[in-house]
């Protein structure tokens, strides 16, 4: 695992992007704050710009840096949630403006996987995650379900869990409101 955080993190910052495990789906991911990597990611699932992507932190006192107001709910729903759940924040900073939904809020989900944790911790900024599959195409469960065309368009392939089969899914979504509202996305 260490060789592969550390190259995952010459690759971002470099602005490259990696293919790499998550606390639910493979994901293809970049700094976060990189408008053209965000670009690239884009270019690469053959998806347009304006379906946004969400982004991972390590830990919840983060959030603060990348989002203006956050909803007291918010805390709660991080705190109670019982598998992994993205939150969609309004009024989104310090993000690459291509990375915001066009109504300026972001999706942002605390990993829980150890090595996503790592990466994040050590490379200090949030990391893009969006699924390892080409726009349309399903979601992959696991490592072996990745359209092989997504290897040759990415600059690292992380090795850590590859050979798990567990069948992942995709996380809860939830958006939130400025006054605190809450719309179910995906359960």
């Amino acid at each position: 695992m260490q060789k592969d955080i550390e190259k995952c993190l010459e690759i971002l910052r470099q602005g490259g992007i990696i293919l790499y495990p998550t606390d639910t789906i493979w994901g293809i991911g970049c700094d976060a704050t990189n408008e053209k990597a965000v670009e690239r990611i884009y270019q690469i699932k053959k998806r347009s710009g304006q379906k946004s992507m969400l982004v991972l932190l390590d830990n919840a006192g983060k959030i603060p840096s990348y989002v203006n107001k956050i909803p007291d709910i918010a805390w709660d729903l991080i705190d109670l949630a019982d598998k992994p759940l993205t939150i969609i924040y309004p009024q989104a900073k310090n993000l690459a403006k291509n990375l915001v939904a066009s109504d300026g809020s972001i999706g942002i989900r605390i990993t829980n996987d150890p090595f996503t944790q790592k990466l994040i911790e050590r490379f200090r900024k949030p990391i893009v995650s969006t699924s390892a599959n080409l726009s349309g195409e399903k979601a992959p469960g696991n490592f072996s379900a990745i359209n092989p065309q997504i290897f040759d368009l990415v600059d690292y392939i992380v090795q850590w869990r590859q050979n798990d089969y567990t069948q992942a899914s995709p996380s809860g979504i939830i958006k939130l409101g400025v006054n605190g509202e809450i719309e179910v996305i995906r359960k």
